[in-house]
């Protein structure tokens, strides 16, 4: 196989061709000859300059710098985490607050210089710059690094987007906005409270948290921070949502969720496991679903695409108001719900778990009013089963 034209070949006799042996632009072959495109590929690479082609339709078409870019990433020879962030400033961007935040997180011995400590956990490039990853861990708003990095959260009345009740968008850094993330959740959802005794009740979520947080955990972590839109979460009536922009990483599919483990953005993954976010690499859907399980609601679902990777909790129905509204949880202790108290009568629940005076429960919530606090709060909570 030789990469001269057919009728340079034609004059010379075949031993002279053969004679100074293989090299760059010439290989032997005998017999069938078993994959032979990807020989005159190399061939071809030779000489082309570090240029890229395509197949076009019926045409062969030169691949664009961005092209090429993308093929890299596509098949996972790029690491955007372990990239130089050419925003970041060790300088400015890192000052005692933010460090000693990161500091704790990370494990880090007080005394180690900052330095000293970002290039042992590999955040610094080879040429001194923070990485992306970096960046993200340490950034008192992500968004100035990577512009879609943020969570929004979204609360919706009914089953759909029509209208939003509330909007938050948290951009700190990636576990500060995991953890603001998980408190929206947890402010937004409802919460059964279990009464096991005459003043002793036990809050329960009507969804596993730790799920919630770990299908969060998983849509910050494992996320395209190069596409331009942001993980969303969204709650509605009838379930929660957790959106995570990207697809799958390179060389995953949809039957090996919760069997492998392969993150797109490995340093970043790696240092949150440090840093104690992800409990273990590699079980976190398969964590979801037996959460799920032993929480004793429906199973969550995964709807993969080319762009997005979608985490669907089904909430279990809302209770009705009053009385009615109280039933039993799976325990057979008597169950209500914050969808069928206010805030006042929340209040005073938590204040009575301890032994409390009348006065002290109508102070919770400023009454001064025996009578009006008796007929007004503490009768219909007691008719409702609230308390006794």
């Amino acid at each position: 196989m030789s990469d001269l034209p057919s009728s340079a070949v034609t004059p010379r006799p075949l031993a002279d061709l053969i004679a100074p042996g293989e090299d760059q632009a010439t290989e032997f072959k005998r017999g069938k000859v078993s994959g032979l495109g990807r020989e005159i590929c190399a061939f071809a690479n030779s000489e082309v300059g570090g240029r890229f082609f395509m197949r076009d339709g019926a045409s062969t078409q030169q691949m664009s710098r961005d092209e090429v870019h993308e093929l890299f990433h596509a098949v996972g020879a790029i690491r955007f985490d372990e990239a130089p962030c050419g925003r970041f400033s060790l300088d400015e961007d890192i000052d005692e607050d933010n460090w000693e935040l990161f500091r704790r997180r990370a494990a880090i011995p007080e005394a180690m210089e900052p330095e000293t400590a970002l290039r042992n956990l590999n955040l610094l490039a080879a040429d001194g710059r923070m990485t992306n990853a970096g960046a993200w861990l340490l950034a008192k708003d992500i968004t100035k690094f990577s512009l879609s990095a943020e969570v929004v959260c979204g609360l919706f009345r009914g089953a759909d987007k029509t209208h939003i009740i509330d909007r938050r968008g948290f951009d700190g850094d990636v576990c500060t906005m995991i953890d603001d993330a998980m408190a929206w959740i947890e402010s937004k959802i409802n919460v059964n409270y279990i009464i096991t005794g005459a003043v002793r009740r036990q809050e329960r979520p009507e969804l596993p948290l730790d799920a919630i947080r770990e299908a969060v955990v998983n849509a910050v972590a494992h996320r395209d921070y190069r596409s331009t839109a942001s993980v969303h979460i969204y709650l509605f009536h009838d379930r929660l949502e957790v959106v995570s922009p990207g697809g799958l990483p390179p060389g995953m599919t949809e039957a090996e969720l919760g069997v492998r483990s392969k993150p797109r953005n490995g340093l970043l993954f790696r240092l949150l496991h440090r840093m104690d976010a992800v409990e273990h690499i590699g079980t976190g859907i398969r964590r979801i679903r037996d959460l799920c399980r032993e929480w004793d609601v429906a199973a969550p679902i995964f709807d993969i695409s080319d762009h997005w990777v979608t985490v669907t909790f089904l909430r279990p129905a809302v209770s009705r108001q009053g009385a009615k509204g109280a039933g039993k949880d799976r325990t057979g202790h008597q169950a209500s719900t914050r969808s069928a108290l206010g805030r006042h009568q929340v209040a005073i629940l938590r204040k009575s778990l301890s032994a409390s005076a009348l006065t002290e429960l109508m102070a919770v919530i400023g009454r001064r009013d025996r009578t009006k606090f008796r007929n007004q709060v503490l009768r219909p909570m007691m008719n409702a089963g609230w308390t006794r």
